[in-house]
């Protein structure tokens, strides 16, 4: 059995025998950042949003920090050529509020992309970003 006094020969670490380990990484000003063309043309909605948000997030970079903005740019084009798998087309809802007492606005997919083309990929996209200042940042690109 094993006493308190047995403890006490043990040497302490003293603050100069322990090396201190750093984090490294990358801040936004040093990281190199490029420009990526995904083309949409009759590809689902889901399979290219989740690749314009990988790359906006920058989690394809071996550098990659979740609270620096080190992603690259994204531009999708023929994002209204873009198509949903089974029925979404007809059943696919989007919602928006007026902010007034009764004014839940719903629209299906079709409806949408006739009103405005790009929209369901940028809503896509954006909901696959995180919340707050840095997806605002994030967005952006």
């Amino acid at each position: 059995m094993t006493k308190a006094s047995d403890f006490e020969n043990i040497p302490s670490l003293q603050e100069s025998e322990v090396d201190e380990m750093k984090t490294v990484y990358t801040l936004p000003k040093n990281a190199a950042r490029k420009w990526f063309v995904i083309d949409a043309a009759d590809m689902p909605l889901g399979r290219v949003a989740v690749k314009a948000a990988v790359i906006v997030r920058g989690k394809h970079k071996p550098c990659y920090v979740p609270f620096h903005e080190i992603g690259d740019y994204v531009v999708i084009v023929n994002a209204d050529r873009v198509r949903m798998t089974g029925t979404k087309n007809q059943t696919k809802l989007y919602y928006r509020h007026s902010g007034y007492i009764g004014g839940l606005k719903v629209e299906n997919f079709n409806k949408l992309v006739a009103r405005k083309p790009t929209a369901p990929m940028e809503k896509a996209v954006r909901g696959m970003l995180p919340r707050g200042p840095l997806g605002n940042k994030l967005y952006r690109n």
